[in-house]
């Protein structure tokens, strides 16, 4: 279930990504466009701590499982 989860997160980070990439094609610089991004990051950070191992090779997604 938390794989399922994480993938979604990932899916949406890229989809707020393209989302941005639209918006500045369109009008150019926009709060909003800027917004996104900084939420992708967010939720790619997110992503990474559950993910990214630690020294002893444990990550919490496996600590989870």
């Amino acid at each position: 279930m938390l794989n399922a989860v994480l993938s979604i997160a990932m899916l949406s980070a890229m989809l707020l990504l393209f989302g941005a990439w639209k918006r500045w094609r369109g009008d150019g610089s926009s709060q909003q466009m800027w917004l996104m991004v900084a939420a992708a990051l967010v939720i790619f950070a997110n992503v990474a701590i559950w993910v990214v191992p630690d020294k002893q090779g444990k990550s919490l997604v496996t600590e989870a499982g």
